[in-house]
């Protein structure tokens, strides 16, 4: 198969074109940091439920506590207030009608210099030029049922307030801004919560839009939105623990099944699994039932065809490590790890086969999992038939090769959960499933390509010699000589006198890391919108919340309740710094 014969993505337009800035000193600089932050908020406000509104100087306390417990910056202070009052509000958010909302957001969102956006006596009148964020927050905001403002100042939003169509509010706004507006806000006891601007200079500003989009679309509707991820996430993980895995797939017969359930029981993030149960959650009749037996079958699964297919993936990619370790057929041989591959393929389709559901959703499970199998098959086909004969490929065909190859599992993952669920249901919503899969396994290759870079990645395409995204992407943009040699990597020749260290410099220099940057972003952009007519709110909210999961993974420890001998007193209650960041009890 030529490179020239493989199809090409139809890449989605990034709407939302924020400008990277650095945010001003008093604002974590990180959003893996501010992040941590939010969830480590999160959970206070769950164990100690202060009621707001609270007054300023009561919200001081909070803030200076949690300051205090997370050993964070003072110049950091007021920023913690906000999101702490964020967070006290949010419940009643939820339960105030889309209709009864409003948006509020600052002029300073623009890119004021290309901006043709006339004002009236209300403010901005965006005319949608995609130059900025606000079209995307403002069209959702309205299509949902909000009011919306682009506007500064308190005296139109309590003139709206006054006449009682307004019940809740969703802002955007500087530090400076949000402490002149506090008193109005506490005086009416309107719910409100305000996504602080990462700047103050009133020009070009940015704004973590992912908490932006987060408030916008919370609603009561949704019963997952109280559902623990994380704690979610540690149960599943606890399922591949050796005594586990023999509850639910039965002792081990042979040697042959013991490397099966030592390679299922090996370092993995679980995603998979996890996202079959999370889906399972969302369209389940209640989600705060036990999990049922059955649905640790389906997770079992899903990682058995998971791991199986990494096993044959090494050895057709001739790679010797995985996790840090050898990979299966290094370390047993091609014969055993192959064989071991086909077993764990037969082993999920005996779990799918043992639920204890009807034959309709056995059957509609099995034809998931096979249709995805063959899906995976034909992207690693792909990749196969061009190292026969390798050219330089477009980023359009790469992306296209994730589409097929790291795709389907998460469709099949989401698509299974579902199904045991509800057939019915996942009827309704399985072509969005399929939309929301294709964009998230698309995003989650590019972060791989891009977090292979350097020497502490976890693999290196450019010493595999496989394609990669940041390679067509290079050598689309580069001219002359760069280009000739960057050609010659797509051939599998490292070029004399360069190495890995000078040609993911080159990617650097010519845009290429920037550019997949982007188009991560697009693809967890798409991932978004793809969900915007799903009607179960359930599913809806939960794949929102999944998809930062995914890719904002921050991790907090040392809770105060879990440390109570261990840790010092303050004000009455034990209190921890977390040393770095680490997983939230609630996300």
């Amino acid at each position: 198969m030529e490179a020239t014969k493989l199809s090409s993505a139809q890449i989605p337009k990034h709407v939302i074109q924020q400008r990277f800035r650095k945010p001003k000193e008093n604002i974590p600089q990180t959003v893996e940091e501010r992040n941590r932050i939010v969830h480590y908020i999160r959970n206070y406000v769950a164990e100690f439920n202060p009621v707001p509104p609270q007054p300023l100087d009561q919200l001081k306390e909070h803030a200076d506590r949690l300051m205090e417990m997370m050993k964070l910056d003072p110049i950091y202070r007021d920023y913690v207030g906000v999101l702490i009052n964020n967070e006290m509000w949010r419940e009643q958010l939820a339960s105030v009608p889309y209709e009864k909302r409003l948006l509020l957001l600052p002029k300073c969102l623009r890119v004021e210099e290309k901006c043709p956006a006339p004002f009236d006596e209300f403010g901005l009148l965006c005319k949608t030029c995609g130059l900025c964020t606000i079209q995307d927050l403002q069209g959702e905001a309205e299509k949902l049922g909000y009011a919306t403002l682009v506007a500064e100042g308190s005296a139109i939003v309590m003139s709206l307030i006054q006449t009682g169509k307004i019940e809740a509010i969703v802002g955007v706004s500087c530090i400076s801004v949000l402490e002149r507006a506090f008193p109005y806000m506490e005086a009416a006891a309107v719910p409100g919560v305000a996504v602080p601007l990462l700047q103050d200079d009133c020009i070009n500003t940015t704004v973590d839009l992912d908490w932006v989009w987060d408030y916008i679309h919370l609603t009561s509707d949704d019963k997952t939105r109280r559902l623990d991820l994380g704690s979610l996430r540690e149960e599943v993980d606890f399922w591949f623990t050796p005594a586990s895995l023999d509850l639910v797939m039965g002792s081990v017969d042979g040697q042959t099944e013991q490397i099966a359930r030592e390679w299922l029981n090996r370092a993995g993030k679980r995603w998979r699994p996890f996202l079959a149960v999370a889906a399972f959650q969302a369209l389940r009749e209640d989600s705060n039932e036990p999990l049922p037996n059955d649905i640790k079958k389906i997770a079992i699964a899903v990682e058995c065809f998971h791991k199986a297919s990494l096993i044959h993936d090494d050895i057709e990619d001739q790679d010797a490590e995985r996790y840090g370790e050898k990979t299966l057929h290094e370390e047993h041989g091609i014969a055993v790890a192959l064989n071991v591959g086909d077993l764990l393929i037969g082993e999920g389709y005996r779990l799918l086969a043992a639920c204890k559901v009807s034959p309709e959703q056995i059957a509609a499970m099995i034809k998931v999992a096979s249709d995805g199998q063959r899906e995976l098959c034909r992207g690693q086909g792909a990749e196969l038939c061009w190292a026969r004969n390798p050219t330089p490929l477009a980023s359009r065909q790469v992306i296209d090769i994730f589409s097929k190859k790291t795709a389907p599992a998460f469709e099949v993952a989401l698509q299974i959960g579902s199904i045991y669920a509800d057939l019915e249901e996942y009827e309704e919503c399985k072509d969005t499933i399929h939309a929301y899969s294709e964009a998230l396994g698309i995003a989650y290759q590019i972060r791989d390509d891009i977090s292979d870079l350097g020497v502490e990645g976890d693999t290196n395409d450019i010493e595999g010699l496989r394609p990669s995204l940041l390679l067509a992407v290079a050598h689309e943009k580069a001219k002359g000589e760069n280009k000739a040699v960057l050609k010659q990597v797509w051939q599998r020749q490292i070029p004399e006198g360069w190495n890995t260290e000078r040609i993911e410099a080159l990617y650097a220099e010519v845009g290429a890391t920037d550019r997949a940057n982007i188009l991560l972003e697009t693809y967890k952009e798409e991932g978004i919108r793809c969900l915007r007519d799903l009607q179960n709110q359930n599913l809806k909210g939960l794949l929102r919340r999944v998809l930062g999961k995914i890719f904002n993974d921050t991790e907090i420890k040392g809770w105060c309740k879990e440390f109570e001998e261990k840790n010092g007193v303050m004000d009455g209650i034990r209190v921890e710094a977390p040393s770095e960041p680490a997983e939230p009890a609630m996300a």
